[in-house]
């Protein structure tokens, strides 16, 4: 290859030392594989056209055409030995060598943003000046060097305009690092909320790209019980002592509403959350491991909790309930949800047993019963949720009402919301929504 622009991208791309995990990514590595086959004496046109739409297809793949903003975006959340010092806060003091390597890498990858495709395509053109292939490669595909970034979260937004603005890509070193001291880096630093999946016996978190928007502002009543838990949870983001939570009562009264909006209200201050099917409780050792030395508060999220009298996951919550060696962790709490106080299921048949003659039961049938009983009590914190009687019912509609602005007559709104409460689910704050949600509807499409 000719000494030019291309020549310095791919000398770029090989020059990454902290960033160089880039090189696996599958739009990058696409990218240099072109650069490389360019470089080549004896240069293929079917092998070249075949890498150059290969690299073009893995970036159009990422939802972008704008190769500065695919870029950048890597930079922000990748995960390497200089984000991962920063986000872990190992010591007060800057490392100059490092800081140094990350300088050199980040004007590297300002190189390799500014390619552009007209440009490419025209140092393929010439290489085949004498061939009569000018309409096809004319025909290859442009990306563009404008930014076509859509809405962020403000503090990623912030960084990313950081970026575009910049001549010098190494001048946005100190945002770059306070950004990772304050969100991490990472998956961590892109999402907030989580999933626990496993796939071929492994178990993953998984971000979630939309989780569940409810705030604090839109569940009306249960102030009291909510109270609590968003006390715990502002002692456990300030660094003080917190309690574990469980969260139970009657259906559609807002337990699970309430744990997603705290999240909502205080993710920008390093919160996450992971939610863990009951089904895969087993994997709390594997899941503690890889948070417990991140910067940010993790609360591990149990939805709808409830175990079988023969189920053995509950064993695994119950370890790291009585926070063990291993999971005895400061930035990690477990909130849970149930229907039910006690979680693991009781039978009459077990009490019959402390006082039954029949060789089949358990000796220490107390044991056994004594030890279901005590799951619950394992947590810190315990809060009611019952149902609403009628008056804390139609109290709940009025106030989903108003913050939707809705212009409906007081007295038919109560008089429906009880009929609908009536013919559905009865009273609950689920109900109340799920009512205003027809009503609204209802009137808009009358």
């Amino acid at each position: 290859m000719r000494q030019s622009k291309l020549t310095t991208t791919l000398l770029a791309l090989d020059s990454l030392s902290i960033y160089r995990g880039l090189l696996e990514d599958k739009v990058l590595s696409k990218l240099r594989a072109l650069l490389i086959d360019l470089d080549k004496a004896n240069v293929q046109l079917r092998e070249m056209i075949n890498l150059y739409n290969d690299f073009y297809f893995e970036l159009a793949k990422s939802n972008s055409l704008s190769l500065t903003d695919y870029i950048i975006d890597k930079i922000i959340f990748d995960e390497n030995p200089f984000t991962l010092k920063i986000q872990a806060l190992l010591n007060g003091s800057s490392d100059d060598a490092l800081e140094k390597t990350v300088a050199n890498d980040l004007r590297g990858l300002q190189q390799v943003a500014k390619l552009d495709s007209t440009l490419l395509k025209a140092e393929i053109t010439e290489l085949f000046k004498n061939q009569c292939f000018n309409p096809i490669l004319e025909g290859l595909p442009d990306w563009t060097l404008e930014s076509l970034i859509l809405s962020s979260p403000n503090h990623i937004n912030h960084l990313q305009e950081k970026f575009l603005t910049s001549n010098r890509w190494d001048e946005c070193l100190e945002d770059l690092k306070n950004f990772h001291k304050r969100y991490g880096c990472g998956i961590y630093a892109r999402y907030s909320a989580f999933v626990w999946e496993r796939a071929d016996g492994h178990g993953y978190l998984k971000g979630i790209d939309n989780p569940d928007p409810i705030t604090l502002d839109e569940l009306v009543d249960y102030q009291n019980e909510r109270s609590r838990v968003i006390e715990n949870t502002l002692q456990f983001l300030n660094g003080f002592p917190a309690n574990n939570v469980l969260l139970y009562g009657d259906r559609g009264t807002g337990k699970s509403s309430t744990v997603k909006a705290i999240l909502n209200e205080y993710h920008t201050q390093g919160l996450r959350m992971l939610e863990v099917p009951k089904a895969h409780l087993a994997d709390f050792p594997l899941i503690i491991r890889q948070l417990k030395n991140r910067a940010q508060k993790f609360i591990i999220f149990v939805d709808d909790l409830v175990f079988g009298d023969n189920e053995e996951n509950y064993t695994s919550l119950k370890a790291v309930l009585e926070g063990g060696l291993e999971s005895k962790t400061p930035n990690i709490l477990i909130y849970a949800t149930s229907n039910r106080r006690h979680l693991v299921k009781e039978y009459f048949g077990e009490r019959a047993g402390l006082q039954s003659g029949n060789h089949s039961e358990e000796v220490h049938a107390r044991d056994s019963m004594q030890e279901k009983l005590s799951l619950a009590d394992r947590f810190g914190i315990n809060v009611v949720f019952s149902s609403p009687d009628q008056n804390q019912y139609l109290k709940i509609v009025a106030g989903i009402a108003a913050r939707r602005n809705l212009k409906i007559d007081k007295d038919r709104l109560q008089r429906e919301a009880l009929q609908w409460a009536l013919w559905y689910n009865g009273r609950s704050a689920r109900t109340a929504r799920q009512f205003i949600d027809w009503i609204e509807g209802h009137d808009a499409m009358n």
